[in-house]
């Protein structure tokens, strides 16, 4: 460990002693070659290039190495492998990015192991990426088509495990956004998933699944708290080794997260190239402990309210994280105002909310036979300063709303209208029309229907703060507070798989003036 000048403990990713020499004589080591053929041995005076001597273009050359990690590459866009990326680690404890071709995959493949140490004859040193670069070299060693690799069974040297560039929150602030070389954090669990670790964190497996994704917020040191999303292979990584451990973990490293900004705030995800490390997993981790141990200050409770709540967003600023590449499932607040109800489109689900139970017609309603209950599922169409959306309310969404849950407005409904049958659908009630005009600070969710361009309309999972606000016309009923029951948290909210998305696709071209989203030029309420 280090020290800054301001007295701070500095987890280094350096060993502090020089690197042993295994023997002092000309002795030799066993490489298996990947073909099966003979062992065949390489001479500790070997011609080996060190990683700061490669340079551009084909290298007749040998290296050799510690394979850290290694992971597939993938266009996002097109959904294609661009081929396999590697991090090696020298002798000289330094790093570089390897890369394999997808065409000699299958030859490689079977015979990479993490952590193995290698003999490479024959290389392509080209220009390393200048987006989400993991390694401070500027040139990536490619395995080309004369590439030859041995695996080292008794290595003449010594390689370090690990070697982690760590970064601080005011660095990550500084890089936010850049898509510049992908740096490690560490610091000290405060919560997970909102939930605080003074009592140990429950992670849904079947949430998990779902949303392929945890959210961790981390402190390093005395600094401020930061979001860490963990995504995919991350979070899966992440729930193994929390669960695993008896006591709740308290440390967490994770690297190559990348920096954005989501409504202002500063925000880690992690990549397809980052692996997660807790507690005693490697050296750092256990250099981190003991500081935490010598700062209990550090570790007092902080309060979830406070540090999960979701950036504040403006309808444009949604549409526009939609179009990133990276973008995922994410929640945000959005404030907006009630232009319309979309008509000719159901506005409730027929369906259970609770066990997903076809509803059936009863003596006055239609009503789910096990949980007597109906979820909303309504358009409206909202606009900001920014630009219009269609958001669609989802679930107890409708209901903190308008006050009254969506069974309630549907039983209402066939109690006046006796004669109707099962399938006859009821129109948009009054207590819908009523709140165009209405202000509200909307949590919505982006889904995976969004990101694939399936829906552009937003689903709505709760509605935070109702207003007083209406349109200059005065043509905006009175407004009922919501129940303290509406309390579910977006993350509870299920969607019904595809049964609204047709709907809120046309919904998109149905609203207001029949023109398309984007393209109304009606003048707005309030402007």
């Amino acid at each position: 460990m280090t020290t800054k000048p301001n007295g701070k403990a500095v987890i280094s990713s350096a060993g502090d002693t020089e690197q042993s020499k295994l023997g002092s004589h000309h002795r030799q080591s066993s490489a298996a070659k990947p073909n099966g053929k003979s062992p065949i041995s390489f001479n500790n005076n070997s011609n080996v290039m060190s990683f700061n001597k490669i340079s551009l273009g084909p290298q007749e050359a040998e290296l050799r190495f510690r394979l850290i990690h290694f992971w597939e590459a993938w266009n996002p866009l097109k959904k294609t492998l661009i081929g396999l990326e590697m991090l090696l680690i020298d002798e000289k404890r330094m790093v570089v990015q390897g890369f394999i071709p997808p065409g000699r995959i299958k030859k490689f493949l079977p015979h990479l192991k993490q952590g193995s140490v290698y003999h490479l004859m024959n290389f392509y040193g080209s220009r390393s990426k200048v987006v989400f670069r993991v390694a401070a070299h500027t040139i990536t060693v490619s395995f080309s088509h004369n590439s030859e690799l041995f695996v080292i069974e008794n290595s003449p040297v010594a390689f370090e495990e690990e070697r982690f560039r760590f970064h601080s929150y005011e660095e990550f602030e500084a890089g936010c956004d850049l898509q510049g070389d992908l740096y490690d954090v560490v610091g000290h669990i405060r919560l997970v998933n909102g939930q605080s670790i003074n009592e140990r964190p429950s992670i849904d497996a079947d949430d998990l699944a779902t949303t392929r994704r945890i959210l961790v917020h981390v402190q390093t040191h005395d600094g401020p708290v930061m979001k860490l999303y963990l995504w995919d292979q991350a979070a899966t990584e992440f729930f193994k080794k929390f669960n695993a451990i008896e006591n709740t973990p308290s440390v967490l490293l994770v690297t190559t997260v990348n920096p954005k900004r989501l409504g202002g705030t500063l925000c880690l995800t992690s990549m397809t190239s980052s692996r997660v490390f807790i507690d005693n997993d490697v050296q750092q981790t256990k250099n981190y402990m003991t500081w935490l141990v010598s700062n209990p200050q550090s570790t007092k409770e902080v309060k979830a309210e406070v540090v999960t709540k979701s950036e504040t967003l403006t309808i444009a600023e949604i549409f526009s994280y939609i179009k990133q590449e990276s973008a995922k499932t994410a929640f945000f607040e959005c404030t907006a105002t009630i232009d319309d109800v979309v008509h000719g489109s159901a506005w409730y689900y027929i369906g259970c909310g609770g066990c997903k139970t076809k509803a059936t017609k009863g003596s006055t309603s239609l009503m789910c036979g096990k949980c007597k209950k109906m979820m909303y599922l309504a358009e409206i169409s909202v606009y900001d300063k920014s630009d219009e959306a269609v958001f669609v309310l989802l679930g107890e969404a409708g209901h903190e709303l308008t006050g009254k849950h969506a069974s309630e407005l549907v039983s209402s409904y066939f109690e006046a209208n006796g004669d109707k049958k099962a399938d006859f659908e009821v129109p948009v009630p009054q207590d819908l029309l009523n709140t165009i005009g209405q202000t509200h600070k909307f949590s919505v969710k982006v889904s995976e229907h969004n990101l694939t361009g399936k829906t552009p309309a937003i689903t709505v999972t709760k509605v935070l703060t109702p207003s007083a606000a209406s349109s200059k016309s005065g043509s905006v009923g009175t407004f009922t507070t919501p129940s303290k029951e509406a309390s579910a948290s977006a993350d509870d909210v299920t969607e019904p798989s595809n049964n609204y998305q047709g709907s809120a696709t046309e919904g998109v071209k149905r609203m207001g003036d029949g023109t398309e989203l984007g393209n109304n030029k009606r003048p707005k309420h309030g402007k």
